[in-house]
């Protein structure tokens, strides 16, 4: 939710200009500051910021998207697998359209993924004669493709970051090396490490990154030519509608190693996640987190608010953590659509964050209450930003600071300064 000066409302934020009477009063009460959620040299993607806002170090765990949401799905991912995020996004006229294959929902999409394993990856894994790829079903137009084999070495770009861009120079690339000038986590590069591709088991060799950068071009093309002819894009056309006509794999790695927060933070006995988002889920089930998934959470703007809050509250009633994350002015900042995320924002103000404050605040024993974006999407940019994001963290007993309301600006004077790395996590642990 976290923006940039927009001259449509005098030059003020989104967070400065919506009415969020509950995160100013969070504020007024406790003391804020902002936070560093995307260290240098990294993508400013929420698989890095919300990993980093948990306490990771992101030079030790950073894998990419695509291994945190097969946690998520609940494929388990074997040591010689590259598990890649894949959207199904919408290309008009040469160009990317949309990031989302015009608001695709989950039920649609399993038909199309369904349909992409039986028409490309069955014919590939013929002639392989293996498993070499599989498309796998996540959220809406948010999937996951597997290569056996494949390397991490490429270089992709998230299709979020280039609305209304030709699609065809930002086909997937082979990643140079350092010696060639190669910048490893550059923006649109999924690499992390110099570390080499795991071994394959059965199917010799595995794939360089030329290789993997070729195999993945190769079925973004196919894909459109298949997705195009399939009957749903085919109604979606007859009726003017945008279709989901292209698949666009991003952000991929291998099997990450992370502890669980409860082998962080002794203060964690146990937690929660509670996401529409498969890639935050897939971040808590690598935490150590329990998964609560609430019916009618969309990540999208008609998201189950009051759900959301009321399942934040019966966590806490025996649990010590529980991360609460909400898509929607995410998802709206990609639009471009200014009234939407103030909606968006308002609605977290009132829906969830205020039902929680509201039953919490009155129990015997003490909570403490965080609020933060994790990035930046300016509505007028559409794409990812990673500047500081400002934070509140309030309970009952703490010292209050000078700040009076919760936005980019007003942030920057709050008495936590700012904040890098781990620094969030163990303020969060050290309070008593």
């Amino acid at each position: 939710m976290a923006d940039l000066p927009v001259e449509r409302l005098g030059g003020k934020t989104l967070l400065q200009y919506a009415h969020k009477p509950m995160m100013d009063q969070l504020a007024r009460r406790g003391r804020t500051g902002r936070l560093i959620t995307v260290p240098e040299g990294f993508p400013p993607g929420s698989e890095v910021a919300n990993t980093a806002i948990l306490g990771y170090d992101l030079n030790k765990v950073y894998e990419g998207r695509g291994p945190l949401e097969a946690a998520s799905i609940g494929y388990e991912m074997r040591d010689d697998d590259f598990a890649i995020r894949c959207n199904i996004i919408t290309l008009e006229n040469g160009k990317i359209i949309t990031h989302n294959g015009g608001n695709l929902e989950t039920d649609d999409a399993r038909v199309l993924i369904d349909y992409l394993n039986e028409t490309l990856a069955a014919p590939i894994n013929r002639e392989q004669g293996c498993e070499r790829i599989r498309f796998i079903t996540g959220i809406q137009y948010r999937h996951l493709l597997v290569i056996r084999g494949g390397s991490k070495h490429i270089v992709c770009a998230p299709p979020h970051d280039h609305p209304n861009e030709e699609w065809r120079p930002l086909l997937v690339k082979a990643s140079p090396s350092p010696s060639e000038g190669g910048d490893v986590k550059s923006p649109i590069a999924t690499d992390s490490s110099n570390q080499t591709p795991p071994p394959s088991e059965g199917l010799g060799e595995a794939l360089t990154p030329q290789q993997t950068a070729d195999l993945l071009n190769d079925l973004i093309l196919k894909s459109q030519e298949l997705l195009a002819a399939h009957p749903y894009n085919q109604a979606k056309a007859a009726r003017g509608e945008r279709q989901a006509n292209s698949i666009w794999p991003w952000s991929g790695g291998y099997r990450p190693s992370m502890q669980t927060l409860q082998q962080q933070y002794p203060q964690i006995k146990s937690g929660s996640v509670i996401s529409a988002v498969d890639l935050i889920q897939g971040i808590g089930r690598y935490a150590g987190l329990d998964i609560v998934k609430v019916p009618g959470a969309t990540g999208l703007a008609d998201t189950n608010y009051e759900g959301k809050a009321q399942a934040a509250i019966d966590a806490l009633r025996t649990q010590d953590f529980v991360f609460v994350h909400v898509e929607a002015s995410d998802e709206a900042g990609h639009d471009g659509d200014l009234e939407l995320k103030l909606r968006t924002i308002e609605y977290l103000d009132q829906r969830l964050i205020a039902p929680i404050f509201n039953e919490v605040s009155s129990w015997d024993e003490p909570v403490c209450i965080a609020v933060l974006p994790d990035h930046l999407t300016p509505v007028e940019q559409r794409i990812h930003v990673g500047q500081p994001v400002p934070f509140l963290i309030w309970h009952r007993d703490i010292q209050a600071d000078d700040v009076q309301q919760y936005d980019e600006v007003a942030c920057v004077s709050g008495s936590y300064g700012l904040l890098k790395l781990n620094e969030f996590m163990q303020a969060l642990m050290n309070i008593q």
